[in-house]
C-alpha cells in the first residue's frame, strides 16, 4: 500500500528519476517546450512550476535552491532573468500539457509540455481576459490666447456680439438697397418731366414753319 505517497515512480530508482526530471525541467527552460510521454510530462510539470515559483523571488537563497536541483548556471540564469519576470503577475499555471495521441511503436501516450504565454522578446504577454486600459482624454498641446479669450467670454455675450454683427451687416445692405431704389425713382421722374417739355417745343417749332 502506498498511502500518502504522491508522485509516479516511472519505473526508475529515486536517483535516476530525480536526475531525469531535473534534465527535463532544464530542457524546458532552454527550449520553452519539450515532447515526452504523458506521465513524464505530468511529473516534470510539477518540478518546473516549483522552480519557477522559487525563481520569482529573485534572491540569492532561491537561486542556490534551484542550483541544487539544476546544476547548470546558464540554465538558472535564463530561468531567473528571462522566464521568472514574465510570470511575476501570475499565481501558478506557468505550463500547459498538449496531448498528441499514441505512438505507433509502443502505443505510449505522448504529450508536449510548454510554457504558457512566453514571449522570446522578453516582453510580458498580457492575456485577453485582463481589462482594457481606459482611454486617456485628449488634451490640446498648445492653448492659444484666442482660445483663452473665447473660453472666458460668457455665452450671453457671445450671442449679443453675434446679433450686433448681424444687425450691422443687414443695416448696411438695406441702406444700399434704399439708395439704389431712390436713385432709380429720381431718374424716372426726371425723364418723365423732360418728355412733355420736348413735345411742347417741337409743336411750337412746327406751327412757326407752317
Amino acid at each position: 500500500m502506498r498511502h500518502r505517497k504522491d508522485g509516479r515512480k516511472l519505473g526508475r530508482t529515486a536517483s535516476h528519476r530525480k536526475a531525469m526530471l531535473a534534465n527535463m525541467a532544464a530542457n524546458l527552460f532552454l527550449h520553452k517546450q519539450i515532447r515526452t510521454t504523458h506521465p513524464k510530462a505530468l511529473e516534470a510539470r510539477r518540478l518546473a512550476e516549483t522552480l519557477i515559483t522559487k525563481a520569482k523571488k529573485g534572491d540569492i537563497h532561491s537561486r542556490r535552491m534551484v542550483l541544487k536541483v539544476i546544476p547548470h548556471k546558464d540554465v538558472v540564469k535564463i530561468l531567473f532573468d528571462e522566464i521568472a519576470p514574465q510570470y511575476a503577475d501570475r499565481n501558478g499555471g506557468y505550463t500547459r500539457i498538449i496531448k498528441l495521441g499514441q505512438r505507433k511503436n509502443d502505443a505510449a501516450h505522448v504529450s508536449i509540455l510548454a510554457l504558457v504565454d512566453f514571449d522570446p522578446s522578453g516582453e510580458v504577454v498580457k492575456t485577453a481576459a485582463k481589462a482594457k486600459a481606459k482611454k486617456a482624454p485628449v488634451v490640446a498641446d498648445e492653448v492659444t490666447p484666442e482660445v483663452e479669450e473665447a473660453a472666458e467670454v460668457a455665452p450671453e455675450e457671445v450671442v449679443e456680439t453675434v446679433t450686433d454683427e448681424v444687425s450691422e451687416e443687414t443695416a448696411e445692405v438695406v441702406a444700399e438697397e434704399v439708395v439704389e431704389t431712390v436713385a432709380e425713382e429720381v431718374t424716372e421722374e426726371a425723364e418723365a418731366t423732360e418728355t412733355p417739355a420736348e413735345e411742347a417745343k417741337e409743336s411750337e417749332a412746327e406751327s412757326k414753319t407752317s
